[in-house]
């Protein structure tokens, strides 16, 4: 993945302090290695980077009320579950959820975590992220518009917005790391336009650009959220943005489902990124985005695995099969023909990987990351492709880590430091928090202390 694209057979890399140093065929990088780790056999790519996620709501997967409902529906029935929670519910949904995108391939996860009870901080994730080893853009996400006052939040879960600032501006301080290599950055997020008011909106753009971190909300994720918008602001979404000085390349958005061509040229001109998430999108019926239309553009674009109760998975490589599978039924949906071989504006299985990684880094404004290069990260992941998911398909070992059935990895090392290996989690005892974590969700689910 880097910018010439190579594919390197009998290729390696050497790291030191967290970065690639070297990159090339085996025999001609140096010698003199502290470790050395045999992937012979194995296919190795970049770290994917997860752009768009809800951490805690591992804890309410598959919950009976919300298994059929649309996106509005689905949040009011959860909205009190979720505030029952507490800081140690997010430290291990935190730990749950990376430690399923590490067994994916996954070496940089951005959550957004919008919803603060009982005490619950930022900080909780941030520390629970730091033991487990994963690269994290933590955002600092918020609702401050109840629905006494016309929003869809209950008001006892919302804020006040003159403290939603005073801590965005602490967490900045005390923990986003600017520097190549950063384990941990701070974004600013209010959650949607139907949660928070413009005021927050545009405080937060300012605050972010006040101390150059990056912006990030929901937006154009469903009809509902359209016809909110126009009947409240007479704008549609994208508009509103505009209106509220939050289009920019330190701006990216989750999901983009209803945005019509002109709103893509206004991403790409203007330099926004997207979060692109398929699952959760199929999963609450809200749409397939227009996924072809943005990278033609220009637009930047990553994938999201999303919440783990619109997706009930935090699985990054199953999600890149999903968005290529997506991008096609969209084609096909919207008359792409396929004629003499030559297939139109369909997404090939090494673009779905470009999104997973160079994309995921674009929009996350990390220069760092996203490909193998001498000077980049040490983040990657392995697959032994001897295994019986692949049997059959090594004609291109690259495209049938897409087009296959999505498998755990065997390797996932960030900065140079192995986190997983040969497919077991090493940084944390994963049956011990699967208990916990369960314990946490009946708790939750069930309303008992």
């Amino acid at each position: 993945m880097d910018d010439h694209r190579r594919e390197i057979p009998g290729g390696g890399l050497f790291i030191r302090d967290g970065f690639i140093e070297h990159i090339g065929i085996t025999d001609d990088l140096p010698g003199n290695a502290d470790d050395i780790l045999d992937l012979t056999g194995h296919i190795v790519l970049p770290g994917l980077i997860n752009t768009h996620h809800h951490f805690y709501q591992t804890l309410t997967r598959v919950v009976p009320a919300a298994q059929n409902a649309n996106l509005f529906n689905w949040l009011k029935i959860l909205y009190p579950i979720w505030g029952r929670m507490t800081p140690d519910d997010i430290y291990l949904s935190t730990q749950t959820a990376l430690a399923e995108l590490a067994l994916s391939g996954c070496t940089t996860a951005s959550d957004h975590l919008y919803i603060f009870p009982n005490g619950s901080r930022l900080d909780d994730e941030i520390h629970a992220a730091s033991e487990l080893g994963v690269r994290l853009h933590a955002s600092r996400g918020s609702m401050s518009l109840g629905e006494s006052k016309g929003g869809l939040p209950p008001d006892h879960v919302v804020e006040d917005e003159s403290q939603i600032l005073k801590d965005s501006q602490r967490l900045i301080e005390q923990y986003h790391d600017p520097k190549p290599g950063a384990m941990i950055q701070i974004v600013l997020a209010p959650c949607s336009p139907f949660s928070v008011t413009s005021n927050l909106m545009r405080s937060s753009a300012s605050l972010a650009r006040e101390y150059g971190v990056h912006l990030h909300t929901h937006l154009a994720e469903t009809q509902d959220e359209e016809i909110f918008c126009q009947e409240k602001f007479k704008l549609r979404p994208v508009a509103l943005m505009n209106e509220m000085n939050w289009l920019g390349p330190d701006v990216w958005f989750a999901h983009s489902v209803y945005v019509n061509p002109s709103e893509i040229e206004k991403y790409a001109k203007s330099g926004c990124g997207v979060a692109h998430c398929p699952t959760s999108n199929m999963r609450l019926a809200s749409g397939i985005a227009p996924t072809m239309d943005m990278l033609q553009a220009g637009v930047k674009i990553g994938l999201g695995v999303d919440g783990s109760a619109s997706n009930d998975g935090s699985s990054l490589l199953e999600e890149t099969r999903q968005a290529m599978l997506a991008a096609r039924v969209r084609a096909g949906l919207m008359g792409a023909s396929i004629s003499g071989g030559e297939s139109f504006s369909i997404m090939t299985a090494r673009q779905a990987l470009e999104i997973a990684t160079r994309g995921g880094a674009a929009v996350l404004g990390r220069q760092d990351l996203g490909a193998l290069e001498v000077g980049k990260c040490g983040d990657i992941f392995a697959i032994n492709l001897n295994r019986l998911e692949y049997a059959g398909g090594l004609h291109d070992p690259v495209s049938a880590l897409v087009f296959c059935a999505p498998v755990k990895v065997d390797y996932t090392i960030v900065a140079g430091k192995v986190i997983v290996k040969d497919g077991e989690l090493q940084t944390m005892d994963v049956h011990n928090l699967v208990e916990r974590h369960n314990q946490a969700s009946r708790r939750l689910v069930n309303g008992s202390n």
